[in-house]
């Protein structure tokens, strides 16, 4: 269930219900935020013909999982792009003072030359990836690092992702 439900979302379904003839799951529908029938129920037709004043159930609904915010555009000098509660995944160029930032991780798949900050409400297991690292400022969780300085040759331009260690930020070359 803990990884249906977001594939589900993803999808654009929500799923509001469980129905099952084992009364043991509905304690799995709760912690899900899912309504429980028991599917050896009458149909719904035969209980209104028995019960036609029955008063409707208060039925719980979780709120849907944060979707992913996907940016299919440069972001410009002067931008700033906010993924509330998720990722977001820019598919183009964040310029030069241009910022991103993502509650969740931040993916660039272009050069990044502005500003990135992942994590934004705390979120310490954030990363930011980046298909050409040119950043001004990373930062995770509030952490952050400014680039006055040249990158090191190992990261420069190249696919870099960054991360938290031990309140440090790290940053790696992928793939290479």
């Amino acid at each position: 269930m803990g990884r249906l439900l977001p594939l589900l979302s993803r999808r654009g379904i929500r799923a509001v219900a469980l129905r099952h003839p084992d009364n043991a799951l509905a304690a799995m529908a709760s912690r899900f935020g899912l309504a429980f029938a028991n599917s050896a129920a009458q149909p719904r037709s035969a209980q209104a013909a028995a019960e036609p004043a029955a008063k409707p159930a208060v039925e719980t609904v979780a709120p849907p999982a944060a979707a992913t915010m996907i940016v299919d555009r440069p972001v410009r000098a002067g931008q700033q792009i906010y993924a509330k509660g998720g990722d977001l995944v820019v598919l183009a160029m964040v310029s030069a003072g241009a910022e991103v930032i993502a509650d969740g991780n931040i993916h660039v798949y272009a050069p990044l030359r502005g500003r990135a900050l992942a994590g934004a409400r705390g979120n310490h297991a954030a990363r930011i990836f980046a298909r050409s690292m040119e950043a001004e400022l990373v930062s995770i969780a509030g952490v952050y690092r400014t680039i006055e300085q040249a990158l090191p040759d190992s990261i420069l331009g190249k696919p870099t992702q960054i991360y938290l260690e031990n309140e440090r930020l790290v940053m790696t070359a992928l793939g290479e």
